[in-house]
């Protein structure tokens, strides 16, 4: 078995086909994910209704992603009310699915993540802006917001990278993402070992260019923060 290097390169255009399609799925799912993941976080560390944020980390944190696909694009098209009302376009589309499966599972991720980023704010900061006669909207914009940002980022990439490789589960639904398009190359070819490991390099490089990114917003937002070297 060795790596072909003419197939990799005659099929690359596929391949990042795939690639691009799986950053198709991913940004959306990351900005929706953002989106409800903040009220989520907010409503954990309330004391009213808190039952409801505790419920709803809790079921689609432990939900598998691949189940939870499978459940919308294959079981509410089942239901009646879906499958003849106003909503059967977006169910019985695969795109719109996948987003949906995936925003829900990393929605429930963030805001663990965001919670503890809000816990890890200095109690004494907020009082010393409530002190200073800040409005509560202006303390939480301005003062804990980005200091549970900052607290967050580093777990946040962590989970930023997962969903990148969980993206590969969206191809269990037709669509054809970057796993399945070196799936597809290998049937045909009956190669496995070169377009997998093309895809693999794919993965590689867009991992490390999102860990770069993550860096760079790292040290932009603890500029001129004393930074500790363990020996």
């Amino acid at each position: 078995m060795h790596y072909d290097i003419l197939l990799a390169w005659s099929t690359l255009p596929q391949l990042l086909r795939g690639a691009a399609i799986s950053l198709a799925v991913l940004f959306p799912v990351v900005i929706i994910g953002i989106l409800i993941a903040v009220p989520v976080a907010l409503r954990r560390l309330s004391s009213r209704q808190r039952w409801l944020a505790i419920g709803y980390i809790g079921f689609f944190r432990g939900v598998p992603s691949l189940i939870l696909l499978y459940a919308i694009y294959n079981g509410l098209p089942q239901l009646a009310g879906i499958r003849n009302g106003p909503l059967w376009p977006l169910f019985s589309n695969a795109y719109f699915c996948a987003v949906a499966g995936l925003s829900l599972t990393h929605s429930a991720y963030v805001a663990e993540i965001l919670r503890g980023g809000f816990q890890a704010v200095p109690h004494g900061v907020l009082e010393a802006g409530k002190a200073l006669g800040l409005r509560p909207h202006v303390i939480f914009w301005q003062i804990r917001w980005p200091l549970a940002v900052r607290y967050s980022l580093r777990a946040y990439q962590n989970e930023i990278l997962i969903m990148v490789k969980s993206t590969t589960a969206v191809g269990a639904i037709t669509l054809v993402e970057l796993n399945a398009a070196a799936n597809a190359v290998f049937e045909f070819t009956y190669d496995p070992f070169t377009p997998l490991l093309t895809a693999a390099a794919i993965y590689w490089i867009i991992i490390n260019l999102i860990r770069l990114g993550f860096d760079t917003l790292d040290r932009y937002l603890n500029a001129g923060q004393p930074r500790v070297l363990i020996k």
